[in-house]
């Protein structure tokens, strides 16, 4: 014990990544920041509430922060700090489009950051989500593997519950993998999924395949869309709880994840999505898969489109 982990951000997505960490009992401390007043502590006193109930002894800590830093003392000595601040998608938005917006906020937070907690591995999930993990280690200044982005594992988890759907097979059974950005450059692999070890491919026609990459590329427009107001929140969480938790058990777990480049697959430069494992300093290494020629295609073409937009942000 002794771990501590900081959840940036006391929305939706952010609250339910502080419960779930809660929950895991492998911190000692959770702290739950945000802007508006009140609304961290709330759910803090919420949360330690269902300890007896829960059984888990992780103490969760609300902390309202101010336009100055205020309140970020807080998470000094996190072991891991999860980036959830920003605003969601509205129906009809796209993740580029909050680029501005939500780069002003995360480029604040990550300063915070990096004065508050300066050995923190950074975990970022506000959205355009390849184009914020590269303006959180700009900001922070960290080494690039201790900065890394959660969007692989949660493509794969919808990629991987719409082919058991499809197939009318438990979840457990299916794996799948999906790499390049998150969002309209993101590269399923099928020739790396599975059903019980059997290939996809073999499974299901090619068509059929195709219709359920492009499903999983939609996944999240295809949430927003149905609540209207707000954005997927139990599955990202889930995935971000997961890399915070390999982080601070120092597992080594193989993880997709938007992880620095250097090299790998013939590409340098960038951030982009990729399989890592993942421990205590963050991105041990990029695990480099093998990709059939389409494939790999799709992910040279998604780092040349990352590339150009994380090139910007440097200035925002």
């Amino acid at each position: 014990m002794g771990k501590k982990v900081t959840v940036v951000g006391a929305g939706f997505y952010g609250s339910t990544t502080a419960q779930r960490l809660a929950e895991y009992d492998v911190f000692e401390t959770v702290v739950l920041t945000d802007i508006l007043e009140g609304r961290p502590e709330g759910l803090a006193l919420d949360l330690n509430q269902s300890r007896p109930i829960e059984g888990f002894e992780t103490k969760v800590v609300g902390v309202t922060t101010g336009p100055n830093g205020e309140g970020y003392e807080a998470i000094e000595g996190s072991d891991v700090v999860v980036i959830t601040a920003g605003l969601p998608r509205k129906p009809g938005m796209s993740r580029m489009d909050l680029l501005g917006v939500n780069a002003k906020i995360v480029r604040q937070v990550a300063e915070n950051v990096a004065k508050y907690a300066p050995n923190a591995v950074v975990i970022v999930v506000s959205n355009p989500l390849d184009e914020m993990t590269a303006l959180a280690q700009i900001a922070t200044q960290f080494p690039k593997n201790r900065v890394l982005g959660q969007a692989g594992m949660l493509d794969s988890a919808r990629f991987t519950n719409f082919v058991a759907e499809e197939l009318k097979v438990p979840v457990g059974s299916v794996s799948t993998l999906t790499l390049g950005s998150h969002g309209d450059t993101m590269v399923p692999v099928p020739s790396k999924s599975t059903v019980n070890g059997k290939p996809l491919t073999d499974l299901l026609p090619a068509d059929k395949v195709e219709e359920l990459v492009t499903r999983t590329r939609n996944g999240g427009a295809e949430v927003v869309a149905l609540l209207k107001t707000g954005s997927a929140f139990y599955a990202p969480s889930a995935a971000a709880a997961r890399m915070a938790k390999a982080v601070a058990e120092d597992s080594g777990a193989v993880m997709p994840v938007c992880a620095w480049v250097d090299g790998e697959y013939g590409i340098s430069g960038v951030y982009l999505g990729v399989e890592a494992e993942i421990g205590a300093t963050g991105v041990r290494r990029v695990v480099e898969t093998e990709l059939t020629d389409s494939e790999l295609a799709g992910l040279k073409e998604a780092a040349e489109a990352v590339r150009a937009k994380q090139a910007d942000v440097a200035d925002l």
